[in-house]
C-alpha cells in the first residue's frame, strides 16, 4: 500500500514500515532507518554529557565561592546556569538510553571526557571568564556535533540545537556580566 499525497511528494510503503517496526522490537527507538554510526553517536553524546557535568560543577563552585560587591547578582547567575547544564546532561543521557547505550556518568575520566575544562577561578571576573571561555568551547563542539549528524539522526542533532541555543545565551549573558564587572 502507497501513501501518495495529492502533490505527489510523499510516497511511503506502509505495509513495509509497519514490518520493519516488528522486526528487532527489541531496539526500541532504534530503527533500521536510523541513518548514523550509533557507536559514534553514542561516544559523541557521552563526550556531551561529560562536558555538561564538568560545567554543573564548574558552576556550582564559582555559585558558592562568589565574593565581593557584586556576588549576589553574579552568584544568582552562577547557580541558573548550573541548573540548566543539569537540564542540558539529563537530556543527553535520556537520548544515549534512547540509542540503546548508557550514559558514562563515572567521575573516574570525567575530566578527560569533557570538551571544557574545570577551572575554578580565582576571583569574580576570573570565574565569568573562565566560564565564558567554557560556554565557547560547547558553542564550537557542538556545532560540530550538529553539522556531523545532519539529518541521519535528526532527533539528536534538534536536541542539540535547543542545548546549543541555551549555550549561546548563557556566553551572551556571561560576556555582558564581564562588562558590567569591568565597569564597576
Amino acid at each position: 500500500m502507497t501513501n501518495k499525497h495529492k502533490d505527489g511528494g510523499f510516497i511511503a510503503d506502509i505495509r513495509k514500515i509497519r514490518a520493519r517496526a516488528r522486526r528487532h522490537i527489541e531496539q526500541g527507538a532504534v530503527t533500521e532507518g536510523y541513518a548514523a554510526d550509533r557507536a559514534t553517536v553514542l561516544k559523541i553524546l557521552n563526550e556531551a554529557l561529560a562536558t555538561e557535568i564538568v560545567c554543573v560543577l564548574r558552576y556550582k563552585r564559582h555559585y558558592f565561592m562568589a565574593g565581593g560587591i557584586n556576588a549576589q547578582s553574579v552568584a544568582a547567575e552562577f547557580l541558573q546556569h548550573a541548573n540548566e547544564e543539569q537540564q542540558h546532561a539529563d537530556q543527553i543521557a535520556q537520548r544515549i538510553v534512547q540509542l540503546g547505550g548508557e550514559p558514562n556518568l563515572s567521575p573516574e575520566g570525567l575530566a578527560a571526557r569533557s570538551h571544557s575544562e574545570y577551572a575554578p577561578g580565582t576571583d569574580l571576573i576570573d570565574m565569568i571568564k573562565e566560564d565564558l571561555v567554557a560556554e565557547r568551547i560547547a558553542i564550537d563542539s557542538y556545532r560540530e556535533i550538529i553539522a556531523y549528524l545532519g539529518d541521519k539522526d535528526p532527533t539528536t542533532r534538534r536536541m542539540m540545537e535547543g542545548i546549543l541555543a541555551m549555550e549561546e545565551e548563557h556566553a551572551d549573558d556571561l560576556a555582558s556580566l564581564l562588562e558590567e564587572m569591568k565597569e564597576s
